[in-house]
């Protein structure tokens, strides 16, 4: 069974919820996003978005494109990527998704990006630019080969639109909680406990909340209606505080400790 599947059959049967936890690959570098998965798997992450490097990041907020940047100035690519996943199947069997743009998958060859993914031990992809019609042949070998294939429902979407991702998507739906682009807000949106009824009503696939969550509150509350909270620019901006200093890694696992308590 996919990892992905299998920790969110384990988490139901405990009637909890997935913290996921989203880090660009090589910010600060691939030896520290190493350290700090296992960090932050010991700290209550239950699945690790890796974000993939890319220079026109066009749905991340400026925390998550400067750390981008950064990643690319060090020479992180695919290549690397999956040596880094490789290296940390070695000590952990927590889910681990690649997020990022078609781009570098289309450069890369997408024949060739499911199997090394696989490979090296990747459990699902989210592409945020790629919808699922865009490319029928990366999503149906991704599904013919075991690779979870995650899109991404909104504020904005239709309910016709929601059963469709309902369907297609496999692993998880990513919610996305507000228009516009990642990074942290004060409060969750009015609408997000009735659109994640909705799309509930339209399948048992686990849906998960993502966008603006950096605040205890906000994942106490996401927990209460959806399956999954995601926190991304909130744990960037925690590594981008913490450079240059020895405990980074602690630091970041602290942080990560203090916004969730399970």
């Amino acid at each position: 069974m996919n990892r992905i599947d299998q920790k969110f059959r384990e988490l139901k049967a405990k009637k909890q919820k997935a913290l996921i936890i989203y880090l660009t690959c090589g910010y600060p570098d691939l030896k520290t996003t190493e350290k700090l998965v296992l960090e932050l798997e010991s700290r209550g992450a239950d699945i690790i978005e890796l974000g993939v490097p890319f220079s026109d990041p066009l749905a991340d907020g400026p925390v998550i494109q400067e750390s981008s940047a950064y990643a690319l100035k060090k020479g992180i690519n695919l290549k690397r990527i999956f040596s880094l996943v490789r290296s940390l199947r070695k000590n952990t069997q927590i889910p681990i998704c690649l997020m990022g743009y078609y781009n570098p998958v289309l450069s890369f060859g997408p024949v060739k990006f499911v199997q090394e993914a696989l490979k090296s031990g990747v459990d699902g992809i989210i592409i945020p630019d790629l919808p699922p019609e865009e490319d029928r042949e990366l999503v149906s070998l991704s599904k013919e080969r075991g690779l979870k294939t995650i899109f991404f429902l909104s504020p904005t979407s239709s309910k016709e639109r929601m059963r469709y991702i309902a369907q297609v998507s496999s692993g998880f739906i990513y919610y996305v909680s507000l228009t516009g682009v990642t990074g942290a807000r004060q409060s969750l949106p009015s609408d997000l406990k009735e659109n994640i009824r909705i799309i509930k009503s339209c399948t048992e696939k686990p849906v998960c909340v993502g966008f603006g969550i950096s605040r205890p509150e906000h994942i106490a509350g996401v927990f209460k209606i959806a399956d999954g909270a995601i926190v991304g620019s909130a744990v960037i901006k925690a590594i981008k505080d913490s450079i240059g200093k020895r405990d980074l890694v602690e630091r970041v696992g602290r942080f990560v400790r203090e916004i969730y308590v399970r």
